[in-house]
């Protein structure tokens, strides 16, 4: 690994001018940090350099020597272009040849399971591969954790979202990217399909009861790498009718995404129409996490988090991510509990937790 000279925190943070990426880059300016914007198009990341007085390099993920070229002298790579699926694996290539840790903000489950595939060669890199430093998947994997450490032998884990936010372009995409593959939950250890909208049930948060949808969220993977619990369900909050009408609505939804033209179309409604939260709802939005954990003898715990809003989250816990990583020792894949431990998302401005065990 390069490690830089400069006693200031340098990375390279790319996919800088997406929704997120700017809100990333603003944190670590805050916090003391200098990453290096980067992404394809060196005149979106020019005003945002200019702006915040950083450098900047433009360079495509095709571009496999480029990556790696711009990675000298950077130790770590905050990754933030998605849909993931698509951008994560040429990234990670590109760290693992330049002996850079890698940390992205994904929350789909096919990029957390290939970035645990590399585990082995990471080792041997000398590096630290971790998916999910934002809202996917901190609050839920730290909470998961924490109830999972107070039931010895749990063997079912329940965790439950309620975010109050706006999806950014750049979740949407990544959210149809998924919508062919349908629902999962983990039962025995291994994912299993689940229909959508099937197991809508309540769930009491921290402010009030909601109704909660099964979801494929990413812990459906790093809660079991995190915990070792075998039988896993992930919940969204959803207002009831939303919740009950999935069940007929997504194989529809399905069909529709299916189709090439549809795709383009919705492509081009996202880039025009979809932008994410404004700065009022940063500022005053709060998310809900809900965590429990059973055992066959029937120990059991809860817990709950509130967290800042979604994208205001991400930016924090990332950026504290790359303070842990850089600070640490660690070499490998893991999940952000696995590497910081279940209090990690309590080093987060604007978070708190609360127990219930029986």
């Amino acid at each position: 690994m390069n490690p830089s000279t400069n006693t200031t925190p340098r990375w390279l943070l790319y996919g800088a001018t997406g929704y997120t990426g700017v809100l990333i880059a603003e944190e670590a300016v805050r916090r003391g940090h200098e990453p290096v914007l980067a992404g394809r198009s060196r005149e979106k990341l020019a005003p945002l350099a200019s702006r915040l007085g950083l450098d900047r390099v433009a360079v495509g993920l095709d571009d496999m020597r480029g990556l790696v070229s711009a990675l000298e002298g950077l130790p770590l790579v905050v990754h933030a272009a998605g849909p993931f699926v698509h951008t994560s694996e040429p990234m990670v290539q590109a760290c693992l040849s330049a002996g850079a840790h890698y940390l992205d903000i994904t929350g789909e489950i096919p990029v957390f399971e290939n970035t645990f595939r590399h585990d082995a060669e990471a080792r041997r890199r000398g590096v630290v591969l971790m998916s999910g430093v934002g809202f996917d998947v901190v609050p839920t994997d730290c909470l998961a954790r924490h109830v999972a450490e107070k039931v010895p032998g749990a063997h079912e884990l329940d965790l439950a979202i309620a975010a109050v936010s706006q999806a950014s372009a750049g979740t949407t995409k990544s959210a149809r990217e998924g919508l062919p593959s349908g629902g999962f939950v983990r039962r025995g250890g291994h994912l299993r399909p689940w229909p959508m909208g099937k197991g809508v049930r309540r769930v009491r948060f921290s402010d009030k009861e909601r109704t909660v949808v099964p979801i494929p969220w990413g812990d459906l993977v790093t809660a079991w790498h995190s915990t070792g619990i075998p039988n896993i369900t992930t919940y969204l909050a959803q207002p009831a009718a939303v919740a009950r009408a999935l069940r007929f609505t997504f194989p529809l939804l399905q069909k529709l995404v299916a189709v090439g033209a549809v795709r383009e179309q919705l492509a081009r409604l996202v880039e025009a129409h979809v932008r994410g939260p404004d700065e009022a709802l940063h500022q005053t939005g709060r998310s809900q996490v809900w965590a429990e954990a059973r055992a066959p003898d029937g120990g059991r715990a809860e817990a709950w988090l509130e967290a800042p809003e979604a994208y205001a989250f991400t930016a924090k816990a990332t950026v504290r991510a790359v303070e842990e990583v850089l600070a640490g020792a660690l070499r490998g894949a893991f999940t952000p509990a696995q590497a910081f431990g279940a209090d990690f998302v309590l080093s987060i401005e604007g978070v708190r937790r609360m127990d219930l065990s029986a």
